[in-house]
């Protein structure tokens, strides 16, 4: 057996190490992004209201639920959705006119901003929950993709009759490179006192009220939310959550 010298002996080594696990990038390179699952996150509002004698009721819908007659079709898409996709109601609760869909671009940064607005009229004692813009926009939620991170909820005004809530609007800022899934958690209460539903979508400044919004490897099969505060309630057929794969 010929012995090698050596210098030739660790370029032969080397070489079949660099043949084995490929080329090494080169130090400071960029590393390719992963790949997504489609382009856009065509997020769907669907918001139903329900007159009745004294009072008057609206709820949103952001992810199918129990009850599929309230369902939203927020998805993940290379297409961008022209309207929203939603329930037609029980006959009681019927589609409202704030209903909305917008399509976020997900190459567009590192963030999904997700503002959550609720609104309350004194008037009609009553919660609305709005996410992205409306036909109304006195009910505009800021929602949005950057590469930096939203600390305080961008609401419209209410029309100055029906001010936001600030302890229950929020901006939380869900880094897309963390995990395979953007979970979107529903979460509905609702008052017999006032027959008024609310949801949020995303923990708050009231934790009672909390949803467990999550970017994740693991897809969300069950909603988590918060207990309520002892008048508003957890509705569990109304909540619940969609695990949208992003990458």
């Amino acid at each position: 057996m010929r012995i090698l010298p050596r210098s030739a002996a660790l370029v032969g080594a080397a070489a079949s190490v660099a043949a084995l696990v490929g080329p090494v990038p080169a130090a400071g390179a960029a590393t390719a992004p992963r790949p997504l699952a489609g382009r856009y996150l065509n997020l769907h509002q669907c918001v139903f209201d329900a007159f009745r004698p004294g009072s008057f009721d609206l709820m949103t819908t952001v992810v199918p639920s129990g009850d599929g007659r309230f369902s939203a079709g927020t998805n993940v898409s290379d297409i961008v959705d022209p309207s929203p996709v939603c329930g037609g109601g029980d006959g009681t609760y019927v589609p409202n006119v704030y209903r909305a869909s917008q399509a976020y671009d997900l190459t567009a940064g590192r963030f999904l901003n997700l503002h959550q607005c609720v609104y309350f009229s004194p008037y009609n004692r009553t919660h609305l929950t709005t996410v992205v813009a409306t036909t109304d926009r006195k009910f505009t939620a800021g929602t949005n993709v950057a590469d930096t991170r939203d600390t305080a909820p961008r609401c419209s005004d209410g029309g100055l009759v029906d001010p936001p809530v600030p302890l229950l609007s929020s901006a939380t800022p869900l880094d897309l490179t963390v995990g395979r899934y953007l979970n979107l958690h529903q979460c509905m209460y609702y008052f017999d006192g006032r027959q008024d539903h609310f949801t949020t979508v995303a923990p708050s400044g009231d934790g009672r009220f909390r949803a467990g919004t999550n970017i994740s490897d693991t897809p969300d099969t069950r909603p988590s939310c918060g207990a309520g505060d002892g008048q508003y309630q957890p509705v569990p057929l109304l909540s619940g959550v969609r695990a949208l794969p992003i990458g």
